[in-house]
C-alpha cells in the first residue's frame, strides 16, 4: 500500500482529495493531507472517513523532511515557488512527486537523478498546463499515424464567468489565484512563431497584441500570448512548424482595460508604496498621474492614456470603484499588491457566480495535398463559487496521475509533463467519464 501525501488544501486540493478517498482504487493507497489551515483541512476532509489531516507550516525544513521520509508519493499543491525545495527533497529520499506547475529549469536539472533513481516526477497536469499538453498530444499522434504534416498550432486557455452569472462590465472575476492574474505576462518578454517568423512582445505591449476567437455555442473571446510558446516544440514533437503560439483567454475588451493598469505601473511589484495605510482607491490611480492643481483624477487619467470620455474603459474602472475615496485597507504594499486588494473587491465570485474553464486548439496540416484546421474547443462550467470549474480541471488530472504512479502504471521515469500515452490516454478518458470532452470540428481550407 502506498503513503501519498498532499501538501496543501487551497483552492484545487478539493477535487483532488475527494478523488483519491474516494476511487475504487483507494485501498491501494493511505492519504494524509498537510496545510496550515486547520479549518480548511477540516472543511475539505469532513466527509472523507479515510483521510488523515495534519496542519503545520510546511515552510518548516524539518516538518517537510519528515513528511518526505514518510510517504512514497508527495503531491505538491503548494505555490509554484516551494515546489524546488519539495522536489530536492523527494530526489533525496527516493520518493516520487506530481504537481501542477510548470517545469523551472531548476525542476528540470533534476530529471537525470530521478531516472537514475527511478523515480517519476510528474509536472505540468492541471488545466493549463496540463489538460492542453494532453489534449494536444492526443491529436498530434492522431494526424501523425494518419500520415498528416502540422504546419500551424495555436492553443489558448482561460478561465473566466460563466454567462450564467451576473454581468459586470469587464466579464470577469478571480477565479484563480488572485495574484497569478495581476502579474501576468510581467516575467519578460513573451516569445512564439508566426508563418516562420519568430515574435517577442514586451510587457509593456502584451494586453495590446491580442487576437478574436469563437468557440461555437459561447461566442466570442480575445486572447494574448503566453509566456515561451517555443519551448513546447519539442515536447510536442512540432520542431520546424511555422506558427507556434500559446495564448490566454478573456472576453473582449478586457485586455484593452488591463492595459491601461500595465501601462500606468499599477502592476509593478518591485517597490513599496508610500502610506499605503492612508492610501484610497482614488490617491492609488493618482499616485501614477501627473500633478495638475486643478485636473481631476478621471481628467488626468483620460488625457495621459489617451481615453475618450464615452469610452467604455471609463465604465470599467468606475464599475471597480476607483474613483471613490474608499480606503484600500492595507498598511503596506507594492502597486500591484495593492491593486490586487482593490480587484478583490469586486472581483471575489460570490454565491451568484458560477466560473467556466474555455479552451481552445487550433491546428492546421496537410494531408494527401490538402490543407485542413481541426479546432478542438473544452468547455466546463463550475458548480459553484466553491467547487469551480477550475478547481477541478486543475484538481482532478493530477489526482489522476497520482493514481497511475501510485498503481505502477507509468513506464516512463525522470521529470515529465503529460505529453506522453502512458498519462494522457487513461487522464483524459476518464475525464471524458466525467463530463470534460472537446468538441473537435474539421475545416478543408
Amino acid at each position: 500500500m502506498k503513503k501519498i501525501a498532499v501538501l496543501g488544501a487551497g483552492r484545487s486540493a478539493g477535487p483532488l482529495i475527494e478523488y483519491l478517498a474516494t476511487h475504487p482504487d483507494a485501498s491501494a493507497w493511505n492519504v494524509t493531507v498537510y496545510d496550515q489551515d486547520s479549518e480548511t483541512l477540516a472543511r475539505k476532509t469532513a466527509s472523507l472517513a479515510n483521510i488523515t489531516v495534519e496542519s503545520g507550516d510546511l515552510r518548516n525544513e524539518d516538518l517537510l523532511d519528515r513528511i518526505v521520509k514518510m510517504h512514497d508519493i508527495v503531491v505538491s499543491m503548494l505555490p509554484a515557488t516551494m515546489h524546488l525545495p519539495v522536489a530536492q527533497r523527494c530526489v533525496r529520499e527516493g520518493k516520487h512527486l506530481v504537481t501542477a506547475s510548470y517545469i523551472s529549469p531548476e525542476m528540470q536539472a533534476l530529471d537525470a537523478e530521478a531516472r537514475a533513481k527511478g523515480l517519476v516526477f510528474v509536472n505540468e497536469c492541471g488545466v493549463d498546463p496540463g489538460i492542453d499538453h494532453m489534449s494536444t498530444m492526443e491529436i498530434l499522434h492522431r494526424l501523425k499515424r494518419e500520415g498528416a504534416k502540422v504546419t500551424s498550432y495555436e492553443s489558448f486557455c482561460g478561465g473566466i464567468l460563466a454567462p450564467e452569472s451576473p454581468t459586470n462590465p469587464w466579464a470577469y472575476k478571480f477565479t484563480w489565484n488572485p495574484r497569478n492574474v495581476v502579474m501576468a505576462g510581467s516575467g519578460g518578454a513573451v516569445h512564439f512563431m508566426q508563418e516562420g517568423k519568430y515574435k517577442h512582445i514586451p510587457y509593456h505591449q502584451v494586453f495590446r497584441r491580442t487576437e478574436f476567437l469563437e468557440i461555437p455555442g459561447y461566442g466570442r473571446f480575445e486572447g494574448y500570448a503566453n509566456r515561451d510558446s517555443l519551448k513546447y516544440q519539442s515536447a510536442y514533437g512540432l520542431d520546424g512548424i511555422r506558427t507556434m503560439y500559446r495564448g490566454t483567454l478573456r472576453r473582449p475588451g478586457f485586455c484593452r482595460a488591463w492595459d491601461v493598469f500595465v501601462k500606468l505601473g499599477a502592476t509593478d511589484d518591485t517597490y513599496p508604496l508610500e502610506r499605503v495605510d492612508q492610501m484610497t482607491h482614488r490617491d492609488f490611480l493618482n499616485t501614477f498621474l501627473a500633478y495638475h492643481a486643478s485636473d481631476s483624477v478621471e481628467l488626468k487619467l483620460m488625457h495621459y492614456m489617451n481615453i475618450s470620455s464615452d469610452s467604455d474603459l471609463m465604465e470599467k474602472f468606475e464599475w471597480l470603484d476607483l474613483f471613490t475615496d474608499e480606503l484600500v485597507g492595507l498598511s503596506e504594499g507594492s502597486p500591484a499588491q495593492v491593486l490586487q486588494h482593490i480587484l478583490m473587491k469586486k472581483w471575489t465570485m460570490t454565491d451568484a457566480d458560477t466560473d467556466m474553464l474555455a479552451m481552445i486548439h487550433r491546428i492546421e496540416y496537410e494531408l494527401a495535398g490538402e490543407q485542413f484546421r481541426i479546432q478542438s474547443s473544452l468547455v466546463a462550467k463550475g458548480r459553484s463559487a466553491d467547487v469551480t470549474a477550475m478547481s477541478y480541471t486543475v484538481g482532478w488530472p493530477v489526482a489522476m496521475a497520482t493514481r497511475l504512479v501510485a498503481l505502477e502504471l507509468i513506464p516512463e521515469r525522470g521529470v515529465l509533463m503529460p505529453n506522453v500515452a502512458s498519462l494522457y490516454e487513461p487522464i483524459l478518458s476518464e475525464l471524458g467519464s466525467r463530463g470534460i470532452r472537446f468538441d473537435e470540428r474539421i475545416q478543408r481550407l
